[in-house]
């Protein structure tokens, strides 16, 4: 019995052998499940789409593999709804199996989403939404936080100071005259919002400029006549906001020019979405704002086989960063490959935390980036990027025709200010 038992083994090794030797056999494949956050559908649909197809590009330029692992993206909708967002997140996790999230649009998503990224020991990377907020939540726990929830979109306190040199110079040079020294200050009603109505009125207060009116601006709002009359009657010489609602942003601006309102635009994240000129026309014309170009050869290219391939201009903020950020994913990803021989949650973060937070390992123009000089993370700027003219920073541009040019800083100009 004991010979017999004996030849069996040795047998069914060796149909073993042949099975795995025999043309067609598939062994297992390594997969990574990336958990893509952004708004697929409701108000913000449009941005999330491009989102999305900047994203999907990235990876298919790489041939949806990294290193040995077939990428698979797992689209996440968080129809701009935080309660909704999380729910879709933790299915993600817990029913499709994704081992790291990546992007993110707006900043009351990122804010309970990175408890769930927390909990499941998920990295997410490169969340777009800036509010103060996610800082505050992560500087409060680091331990909590670190290596779990990082931002590509610095907070506006550190961003929107360009206005105000821009507007100061303009002044001091006589391109722009003013009647008086008022604004009134809008938003959209989020934590993102919220946070733009108080860097803006420390950054006007500050700059001797009265602020006249604050007003918060629901996210399904397109009708905005009584709010404009009330602004006109304030008669300010700048109105400046924020709101990345494309609906409601477009009326404003159609709106305001339909009532003759006089005071400059400045509306912070109007090229946020590729086609803001087909919604607003000609009256977006003299509109200031900030905003990354897509102005290097490289960035054009990759604008025109964006267009090629989906039939529509990209934005530089929504689809020029969402593909940068899938680019420095990946590179975070080949780096821990190469470092620990696998791909999963653990050995992500431990590139996260050792090399990517410590400004070890950043993204530059060097590497492909098309939106800013480098993507660069310190000690003291987590969550956020560092921001500086060799790192993240914004110009201020002027719209005309459907086309935004660089005004400040003067060394970066490519077009002079021009009043409407």
């Amino acid at each position: 019995m004991s010979r017999f038992r004996k030849m069996s083994g040795i047998m069914m090794i060796a149909v073993l052998a042949v099975c795995l030797m025999a043309p067609g056999t598939v062994l297992a494949e390594k997969v990574l499940k990336i958990g893509c956050l952004a708004p697929l559908t409701g108000p913000s649909a449009r941005t999330g789409g491009e989102i999305r197809d900047s994203a999907a590009l990235a990876f298919e330029q790489h041939g949806n593999k990294i290193g040995d692992y077939k990428v698979e993206l797992v689209w996440i909708d968080s129809q701009s709804d935080p309660a909704k967002a999380t729910n879709a997140y933790a299915e993600a996790v817990e029913r499709q199996g994704i081992q790291v999230g990546l992007l993110n649009w707006h900043s009351s998503v990122a804010i309970p989403v990175m408890d769930l990224a927390a909990k499941y020991k998920i990295p997410h990377l490169f969340g777009i939404g800036g509010t103060s907020v996610i800082n505050e939540k992560y500087t409060s726990d680091p331990e909590k936080y670190g290596g779990y929830w990082l931002k590509s979109w610095p907070v506006p306190q550190k961003t929107m100071t360009g206005y105000i040199d821009c507007l100061e110079d303009l002044i001091k040079t006589g391109k722009f005259n003013p009647k008086n020294k008022k604004v009134v200050i809008f938003a959209e009603d989020t934590d993102w919002g919220r946070d733009i109505l108080a860097g803006a009125r420390a950054m006007f207060t500050k700059a001797g400029w009265e602020v006249m009116s604050e007003d918060l601006i629901p996210q399904t709002q397109t009708e905005f006549y009584p709010l404009l009359t009330k602004w006109q009657e304030m008669e300010p010489s700048v109105a400046f906001g924020s709101v990345g609602i494309p609906p409601a942003i477009a009326s404003i601006v159609k709106q305001s020019r339909e009532i003759n309102f006089q005071a400059q635009l400045i509306c912070d994240g109007v090229g946020w979405m590729g086609e803001w000129y087909s919604m607003m026309g000609s009256a977006s014309n003299g509109i200031l704002d900030m905003i990354q170009q897509l102005a290097t050869d490289e960035a054009k290219a990759w604008a025109k086989s964006f267009k090629e391939k989906y039939g529509y201009d990209p934005s530089p903020s929504s689809g020029g960063l969402a593909f940068d950020s899938a680019n420095f994913f990946i590179k975070v990803a080949e780096r821990t490959l190469e470092k620990h021989g696998e791909l999963n949650s653990e050995n992500l973060r431990k590139v996260v935390m050792e090399e990517l937070l410590t400004g070890k390992l950043t993204y530059s123009a060097e590497d492909g980036a098309i939106t800013v000089a480098r993507f660069r993370y310190t000690e003291s700027s987590l969550p956020d990027p560092e921001v500086g003219i060799e790192d993240w920073y914004l110009p201020v541009i002027q719209y005309w025709d459907g086309k935004g040019e660089i005004i400040f800083p003067h060394a970066w100009a490519t077009a002079e200010f021009k009043t409407r």
